[in-house]
């Protein structure tokens, strides 16, 4: 009977861990992004982190509020959108810095991250987000990439 009991918790604890996981990350990246905004460069949400918050993306009408990760990496990506570049839904992105732009999205696709790279070099002010595709993959580390591109409004 104790060794069924020990086994019942021991699950419960592996199904909770990857929730617990996923909760804690996004506490410490909204505590990363207020540091970022009191001035602190590269403010990383937790000590190991090779990312930080470059970003907040809000869309009202879809209710949106996603803090942007620099970088694209799969580690990156398993947290939030990736900020690759910062050269039909408007929405607004607050900078660390405090400073607001208005986007409007032109498009969105799936893209193989082994077949290729992406163009980010452009002469309009232009916002590329990335991240894992599909959305509710059963398993971590697929190539497949969703790509948003949006141009500044204002």
């Amino acid at each position: 009977m104790a060794c069924l009991l020990c086994l019942g918790f021991w699950q419960l604890g592996t199904g909770a861990y990857i929730p617990a996981k996923a909760w804690l990350a996004q506490e410490l990246m909204q505590r990363a992004w207020l540091r970022a905004g009191r001035d602190v460069e590269r403010p990383a949400p937790w000590p190991w982190a090779d990312t930080w918050p470059v970003a907040r993306l809000t869309s009202t009408s879809r209710e949106v509020d996603l803090i942007v990760l620099a970088g694209g990496s799969g580690r990156t990506l398993a947290f939030g959108p990736g900020h690759l570049s910062a050269s039909a839904m408007p929405g607004e992105v607050e900078s660390a810095k405090g400073n607001k732009h208005v986007y409007k999205v032109l498009g969105s696709h799936v893209v193989d991250s082994r077949k290729g790279g992406l163009v980010l070099d452009t002469d309009a002010s232009m916002l590329t987000l990335v991240t894992c595709y599909p959305f509710e993959a059963r398993e971590a580390g697929g190539p497949l990439r969703y790509i948003v591109t949006a141009k500044m409004l204002f």
